[in-house]
């Protein structure tokens, strides 16, 4: 006899039950625009667990760690890639990190810290330990970390192994896909001159932290996730930790705009990056048009 299918069974209440707890506990906020993914998802997920009732989930929920880890996966999980955002890259590249190499010529040693907050899988930080490598003079002579957190431990494992299929890697050109990877079999792994550039760490943007002060943090589609309060908290957050003119990098839909916290403007091309002001309270030399 064949065996027969599973059909969740989950109530909107109990999805809000679910959505409830996961802003209660991580802070990520699911709101009206999101919902028409929300509820599919659960119910994929309900049904690769083979828990018939939204109570099952619940009680699976409140009870383990780990099943809520790999449900809050399974909702924040998005496409992503190396280099997802070109144009910004290059503004990483030909204005941010020449503008660093100014700032700390005459330091011994030349240090130079950058965040990637929200990391997922890992693409980001590797694009950005490749772009550290592509662009920044005498890169070996510097003292460089880079700094990955994300709220999944499942994200983190996948891009602690750095092994990633050609999709994830289709805007890596084949010289860098060559210096940087190893092919194995239909994969390609991190060569370990990458992999000792970032530091992997678990962290909730929600929840109070500090992790010291930075010259450049990444932190692109993460803040859709949140509520206006909780976006405008960790945003401040952003701005103390980051040194002075230094950069923040959010994604195309992201937007500071509105809140209390007062960065500068500054263009590269199409790229609206922002900047914090430096002590003087203008932005640093050479910082381009567009300010405000």
């Amino acid at each position: 006899m064949a065996e027969q299918t599973l059909t969740p069974n989950v109530t909107e209440h109990e999805l809000k039950e679910v959505r409830t707890m996961i802003e209660r506990r991580s802070g990520v906020h699911f709101d009206e625009s999101r919902e028409r993914f929300f509820a599919p998802r659960v119910r994929e997920y309900m049904l690769r667990r083979r828990l018939s009732h939204g109570m099952e989930l619940l009680r699976a929920l409140n009870t383990s760690n780990a099943e809520y880890d790999s449900l809050l996966e399974e909702l924040l999980t998005q496409e992503t890639r190396f280099f997802r955002y070109p144009e910004l890259y290059a503004a990483f590249e030909r204005k941010v990190l020449p503008e660093q190499h100014m700032k700390k010529f005459w330091e011994t040693p030349r240090s130079l810290r950058i965040w990637s907050a929200g990391c997922a899988t890992g693409e980001e930080p590797y694009s950005i330990a490749i772009s550290l490598c592509e662009s920044l003079a005498y890169a070996e002579a510097w003292n460089i970390n880079v700094l990955a957190t994300d709220i999944s431990r499942q994200a983190l494992d996948i891009a602690e192994r750095g092994r990633y299929g050609r999709r994830a890697l289709e805007n890596v050109p084949p010289r860098q896909l060559e210096m940087y990877f190893v092919q194995d079999g239909d994969e390609w792994r991190v060569r370990p001159k990458l992999r000792n550039l970032v530091n992997f760490a678990t962290v909730n943007l929600a929840q109070p932290m500090y992790l010291g002060r930075f010259d450049v943090i990444f932190c692109m589609n993460v803040l859709i996730y949140f509520t206006d309060e909780r976006r405008a908290a960790v945003v401040q957050r952003f701005y103390d930790s980051l040194e002075p003119g230094g950069y923040l990098f959010l994604g195309h839909a992201e937007s500071v705009a509105g809140l209390p916290t007062k960065f500068n403007t500054v263009m590269y091309g199409e790229s609206r990056l922002l900047q914090k002001p430096t002590h003087s309270g203008v932005p640093s030399a050479a910082a381009g048009e567009g300010q405000r």
